[in-house]
């Protein structure tokens, strides 16, 4: 039997703590899977992109995910798909799985837990928040955030006016006119935007900031200029696919401009942050094994509660 999760049963069984530590964990034991996961990305004759991710694998985890997204910028929502979770004993499709809610919370919470480790810490919880972007992912950065740190002021700036309003209205912030007000006000920054042209440069950076850039998940978005990265202590996801269609990529860089990946960090291979005066970038692509992480969590905990649709495909 195939169990069916909508984005309302997904919301029922996740919780962001729980989820933070399975990411926690798959960062920590990723470098041990048998084999690579893979990004394949197609232009459409339409006005839009498909995206698969294949396969995700996690050491521990007896299944492996297959992701299929649709992504049109002037939809609503933009980003649509299906997660296909399989048995790593005999292929039974054990669950289909929204995309749009498994995406939102790995690429969020993920970038909760980059920016945490990287941003210089805060004891009294003073340092301003800073959101460029006021979409489904930096509202999930932010409630992973919470799990983790205070902050004191949160400024949102959006090219919808009306969506940064409601976003800083929902976690009791201000609003900003651009984002280069958003990065003279604030000491964390989070970009999760759409855009194809650079938002912010070296010379918009004061020392000590940290920036979580989202956006340049694929072929021609970027958020940062080359500049700015070359000058940060730059930590990806996966150095090669960074360099072939995230951030690097798209600012002409090459896989060993990045000093450190998160699993490095979290495995202690490479030491981070080390002075309260560096600029620290997290920019990730968003990898397959998040995904299982995440659907083999969710699928657990449907099949334990009995929440879904179960149909038989076969049949």
């Amino acid at each position: 039997m195939t169990r069916i999760l909508t984005h309302r049963d997904l919301i029922e069984v996740l919780d962001p703590r729980g989820c933070l530590e399975a990411l926690r964990e798959g960062f920590r034991r990723v470098d041990a899977a048998a084999i690579p996961g893979q990004r394949v990305r197609t232009d459409l004759p339409f006005d839009g992109t498909a995206t698969a991710l294949i396969p995700g694998l996690l050491p521990g985890i007896d299944a492996y995910t297959v992701k299929v997204n649709a992504k049109f910028p002037g939809a609503g929502p933009a980003l649509r798909g299906v997660i296909c979770l399989h048995s790593g004993r005999d292929g039974e499709l054990l669950a289909l799985v929204d995309s749009a809610t498994i995406t939102a919370w790995r690429t969020g919470l993920g970038a909760a837990l980059g920016t945490h480790l990287l941003a210089a810490p805060d004891p009294h919880g003073a340092a301003a928040l800073g959101i460029i972007g006021a979409g489904a992912q930096a509202e999930l950065t932010v409630r992973g955030l919470r799990e983790m740190r205070r902050w004191g002021e949160l400024i949102v700036h959006d090219t919808d006016p009306q969506r940064a309003a409601e976003f800083a209205a929902r976690h009791h912030g201000t609003t900003a006119d651009s984002a280069a007000e958003v990065a003279s006000r604030a000491q964390i920054l989070l970009l999760a935007t759409w855009s194809r042209q650079p938002l912010l440069g070296l010379a918009d950076i004061r020392p000590g900031r940290h920036l979580t850039a989202l956006g340049a998940d694929e072929p021609g978005k970027q958020e940062l200029t080359s500049e700015l990265l070359e000058a940060a202590l730059l930590t990806v996801d996966d150095r090669h696919l960074a360099a072939t269609t995230g951030a690097l990529a798209n600012a002409g860089l090459p896989a060993d401009a990045a000093d450190a990946t998160l699993s490095e960090i979290l495995r202690q291979r490479h030491p981070g942050r080390t002075h309260p005066d560096q600029i620290t970038v997290y920019a990730p692509v968003g990898l397959p094994w998040q995904d299982l992480a995440l659907t083999w969590t969710a699928h657990g905990e449907a099949e334990r509660r009995g929440l879904g649709t179960t149909v038989d495909l076969l049949a």
